[in-house]
């Protein structure tokens, strides 16, 4: 799978939402999200192997990097969201009372 981790999917989902972001927002807006302080080596390390994946891109500005999605990056966002669209609204399905159930 091409997350490896959780946090390789929900780096990759905020920059789906938000475009590019600098790393300190982006950590700060993960944090806030698991609300729990993330080691900054283990973050960036994250990052890189995003970036190094083809997932991500890096740009500096001025003292800062910046991150957004490849179109591969942003691709594989949109698979995973169809994928597990898929997984709830099954599930939804075979929980509903039968006489409610919309014949495919």
């Amino acid at each position: 799978m091409w997350f490896q981790s959780g946090r390789r999917r929900d780096l990759c989902a905020i920059l789906y939402d938000a475009g590019e972001l600098r790393g300190q927002k982006l950590k700060t807006r993960l944090e806030r999200y698991y609300d729990v302080r993330i080691d900054p080596q283990s973050f960036y390390g994250t990052l890189q192997a995003l970036v190094d994946a083809g997932h991500l891109e890096r740009r500096t500005e001025g003292i800062y990097d910046v991150y957004g999605l490849t179109d591969a990056g942003a691709s594989r966002v949109e698979s995973y969201y169809a994928w597990l669209t898929e997984r709830v609204e099954s599930r939804e399905d075979s929980t509903a009372d039968p006489g409610e159930r919309i014949a495919d």
